[in-house]
């Protein structure tokens, strides 16, 4: 398949912290190890601060080197978009790729890619993480179709969101390519490596809950999983990693009734990359209770670090864990994920789920993810039917 030999990707990168960052930046550097010419173009301001839930948006980090990043793009300055969309017109790259996760930022991303298609040379494929997003809002629907018709084809990242894109567009091509591993976390240590970095027992057994906390990620419902009498007296703790990104109230009212003061342990703040080595290595469970999904990158991390996951059955989170061999799948309910979290240590499922989280993980390559994106673009005039 022909290689693109300019590559522009519109999102965020670097000073932007977070999950978005990350990949992005894991893309283009496949797209630069395989020769093309890269530039990100990133936001000089991704959102305004009072909508912003967390602490701060910006990295602690050291700069990713030998990238091309911009810092250009403002998502809600109509006279910015303007400005950066006539600016990579003018480049003329082969390609533009656009992460697109929610509609707010549709207005921004639909209106530069109109501006980009009008040289009639780029062709532009965005990367779905949500076309429906989880915490739904009038207008959303409106605002995603405006996107929508602003780009030449669509590479989604689970099967369900496959499927919600077709209810937007059944004309323009599509192709479902799973979320590619992180592998840029550095390699795994030792538990006990771990855990002395952190600071935690040594014999304790912890489960991970990992990433920003939003009421849709269902950390509710693992604390309760902890409250109940299966698990409460069972020795096994909890470790929360994670900013809160909604109300921590409930969450906390839900320890203090069940007395898990001393079995909950919560880094209620980012997690910066170099750090992340220290919590999966900890943990010999990573659990994602959500109540709803498309995919998730903490998977992908999971996979990394071969750890073994106890996943809910929820939009497209099923589809990347295979019950019963790499974790658990399992209702989005209390009882339910307790049973799987005492049974994953009852019968000591630890070494023979992490032995085939290495085996699975081999599918989730980036340059998977790469011929994804360029079958779209050389194939963007074939009917959507061929890409079933």
């Amino acid at each position: 398949m022909a290689q693109p030999g300019s590559v522009v990707l519109i999102g965020s990168a670097y000073p932007l912290r977070g999950g978005l960052a990350t990949f992005n930046e894991r893309l283009i550097q496949e797209y630069s190890d395989q020769g093309a010419h890269t530039t990100i173009y990133t936001f000089s301001l991704q959102y305004p601060s009072v909508l912003f839930p967390g602490k701060t948006q910006y990295s602690t980090e050291p700069a990713p080197e030998g990238m091309d990043i911009r810092v250009k793009l403002n998502s809600v300055n109509p006279l910015n978009w303007l400005s950066v969309g006539n600016e990579i017109k003018k480049l003329k790259p082969d390609l533009v790729i656009v992460k697109y996760w929610m509609p707010f930022m549709a207005p921004c991303f639909g209106t530069v890619c109109r501006l980009i298609r009008k040289n009639d040379h780029t062709k532009v494929v965005s990367v779905i993480d949500n076309i429906i997003p989880h915490e739904k809002r009038p207008g959303d629907r409106a605002l995603s179709s405006y996107f929508v018709n602003s780009v030449d084809g669509f590479v989604a990242m689970s099967h369900s969101v496959m499927d919600d894109l077709s209810t937007f567009t059944r004309e323009k091509p599509k192709v479902y390519c799973p979320h590619p591993l992180y592998d840029n976390f550095g390699d795994a240590i030792s538990k006990q490596e771990a855990k002395k970095k952190l600071g935690l027992d040594p014999v304790t057994r912890y489960a991970l809950f990992f990433g920003f906390i939003r009421d849709y990620k269902g950390l509710d419902l693992l604390l309760e999983a902890f409250g109940t009498r299966v698990l409460k007296n069972s020795g096994i703790k909890l470790l929360v990693a994670g900013e809160f990104y909604c109300d921590p109230a409930p969450y906390n009212e839900i320890i203090k009734r069940h007395g898990l003061e001393n079995t909950v342990i919560i880094s209620n703040d980012f997690i910066p990359d170099s750090k992340v080595v220290n919590y999966f290595c900890s943990a010999d469970v990573i659990v994602q209770p959500y109540k709803s999904a498309t995919q998730s990158g903490v998977t992908q991390i999971a996979y990394h670090f071969n750890k073994p996951m106890i996943i809910t059955d929820v939009g497209g989170l099923a589809e990347f864990v295979p019950h019963g061999r790499a974790g658990y799948v399992v209702r989005p309910d209390i009882n339910a994920i307790a049973s799987a979290i005492l049974e994953f240590y009852s019968e000591g499922k630890e070494e023979e789920f992490s032995a085939n989280a290495a085996v699975e993980k081999q599918k989730y390559s980036w340059g998977r993810m790469v011929e994804s994106i360029n079958s779209v673009r050389i194939n963007c005039i074939i009917p959507v039917s061929s890409y079933h």
